[in-house]
């Protein structure tokens, strides 16, 4: 199904010239090889040019005959463009015996596909190859002034005197096929056609991680019998043809190149698309898994989400947006020379804005006054991270969330399934560590809450107190402990007005998972805080305690599982929400 989705995304592509034809590809290339019709070489011209940060020197992208993977010891060359070690002969600026051997390919590959073309080029490349060896590169001034490009191992391609590429000359470019010795011929499992089957894939690359060769999706090791089938050999155990080994490559790499569409989560890098190829439904769902952007702000999505997944088309910088287009989204992640396929989704627009607007809605909740409605993924991840020090100042370079994590909560908004239990374990790690809740926090569990709890036998309750702000009826013991911790910090405050450590730093983590061992204590303790106080303010404080322990009757529980913990986690951050809510009204009133 992924091979088949993007060998369709292919041919659409191509079909819109978006795209090279197939048997050719989007090739980086550093160097010019300039030669006259009797094979000289005249000059070694540079095609790189700045970036925009004028930081780097970067490759010239040129269509090319396909680089197709090689490997093994008599790794085949690459036709009208190759590497120094193959053009020269020379690796590091050496000589040496695998350098060598990869030059007589070079060369007999060029002499063999040029003899029978009658053109200018095609045969000064023949003479080219004849003329020289790697020690005469090595010695000829116009290559050994580079030593940029005998150090390195950076593509060069033919020039002539005119300035005309060789791949460019037509009766050349006509050599370009896929025909080669070893051809079996086989049923196609993606196009369902008898046609020539690959013995190995062409490499996948983009911000995937390190590795200079890219990975493959489709492999398998040579000469291990543990694999082979039937006497078959690598590629030919799950026969994918020429064909479309090179369509659905070039697809993903076009789709890993497009560095404003491609989402790197975790150890997971996701590509998304729909088959039409129209880059309007990418524009948005980045927006989307980011949170906004500067041309859709969150009041926008959420009108867009609204439309969308009630079915009706939106429209977004002029283009229609149809919740009826089929959408993709691959996750993929690098393991050793292979790519491991963590999730694919393919199913109509509308549906993945449903799943995104229903993850939104779980992890809403009120915020200094207002409602944290969009947290972007980015945001929820690095909530379970220690991602800031002692004094407030954000820790860098920022820490990075659980790889493992990263995906599967990605793989839970889309798909509108339970959340990770790694999640709540990780956020509720960093609670305890920190005693802080933020709003990213408090999202993260309420929308577990939601979503993990279907089974419990307190369903009920818990849904009551999943909310974007506090609930005052509920009577759900977790919640209301919660409740009944954060007015009790609020006493403690109001008793000693700036008091640089509450009972909050101290007895949180035990109130939360132990009622019974520290309630006891800090009612106690809260009687002579309201001792402290004037008499109105004493009267405010002590009808919400009284309420709340009204609630909760006299028996504290001994102990809370993680979902009650989550709960009472909830009812704190609810409570003390309300009361920063009507401090903020009392300061604006006063302005």
């Amino acid at each position: 199904m992924i091979l088949q989705a993007l060998v369709d995304y292919y041919e659409e592509l191509a079909s819109q010239g978006k795209i090279a034809r197939p048997g050719w590809a989007k090739v980086k290339v550093s160097w010019a090889l300039e030669i006259d019709e009797d094979g000289h070489l005249i000059d070694v011209l540079p095609l790189r040019s700045p970036s925009q940060d004028g930081k780097k020197m970067l490759p010239r992208e040129m269509e090319l005959p396909a680089q197709m993977k090689r490997s093994g010891k008599g790794a085949p060359a690459y036709y009208l463009c190759d590497n120094t070690k193959y053009v020269f002969g020379i690796e590091d600026g050496k000589i040496t015996e695998k350098s060598r051997k990869a030059f007589e390919n070079f060369r007999n590959l060029h002499i063999q596909k040029l003899a029978t073309v009658e053109n200018s080029m095609a045969k000064a490349i023949i003479a080219f190859a004849y003329r020289y060896t790697p020690e005469d590169f090595l010695s000829l001034k116009t290559v050994s002034d580079k030593r940029e490009l005998l150090q390195g191992n950076e593509n060069c391609v033919f020039i002539s005197t005119t300035g005309e590429f060789a791949q460019t000359i037509p009766v050349i470019a006509e050599t370009v096929d896929e025909k080669s010795e070893e051809e079996i011929i086989g049923t196609c499992m993606v196009t369902g056609k008898q046609t020539s089957i690959a013995r190995i894939h062409n490499s996948v690359k983009g911000p995937l991680g390190n590795s200079p060769n890219g990975w493959t999706l489709v492999s398998f090791d040579k000469d291990s019998f543990a694999y082979d089938s039937y006497g078959k050999k690598q590629g030919y155990n799950a026969p994918v043809s020429k064909y479309a080994a090179f369509a659905y490559t070039s697809a993903l790499n076009h789709l890993l190149s497009d560095w404003d569409h491609v989402k790197v989560i975790g150890n997971t890098t996701v590509v998304y698309w729909t088959m039409s190829a129209e880059s309007q439904y990418q524009d948005v769902f980045t927006a989307l898994l980011d949170g906004g952007s500067s041309e859709l702000s969150n009041t926008d999505l959420n009108a867009l989400m609204t439309s969308v997944a009630a079915g009706k088309p939106y429209n977004y910088n002029g283009l229609p947006l149809t919740p009826e287009n089929d959408f993709y989204i691959l996750g993929l992640s690098p393991n050793a020379a292979r790519l491991s396929v963590r999730f694919f989704y393919q199913c109509s627009f509308g549906e993945i804005v449903q799943n995104l607007k229903q993850h939104y809605h779980n992890i809403e909740v009120v915020s200094d006054g207002g409602r944290a409605d969009m947290i972007p993924l980015w945001a929820l991840l690095r909530e379970t991270t220690r991602y800031k020090k002692a004094d407030g100042t954000l820790i860098k370079p920022a820490p990075q969330p659980l790889p493992q994590l990263a995906g599967d909560v990605m793989k839970s908004m889309l798909g509108g399934g339970r959340y990770p239990e790694t999640l709540m374990n990780q956020t509720m790690l960093r609670i305890r560590a920190e005693q802080e809740i933020s709003c990213g926090k408090a999202g993260i569990i309420k929308a577990y809450l939601i979503r993990n709890t279907e089974n419990l036998p307190d369903r009920e309750s818990i849904m009551e107190v999943a909310q974007v702000s506090l609930n005052t009826e509920s009577s759900y013991s977790p919640y209301v402990l919660g409740r009944l911790f954060a007015v009790l910090e609020g006493i403690q405050q109001a008793a000693n007005p700036g008091i640089n450590a509450t009972i909050k730093d101290r007895f949180f983590n035990s109130a939360c998972a132990t009622p019974a061992a520290v309630f006891p204590i800090l009612l106690k303790l809260s009687n002579s805080h309201l001792k402290k106080m004037d008499p109105g303010k004493t009267v405010f404080w002590s009808r919400q305690l009284g309420d709340l322990l009204d609630r909760l009757g006299t028996d504290f529980p001994a102990h809370q599982s993680l979902q009650e913990q989550g709960a009472f986690i909830l009812g704190y951050y609810h409570q003390t929400q309300k009361r920063f809510e009507k401090k903020a009204a009392t300061d604006k009133e006063e302005e």
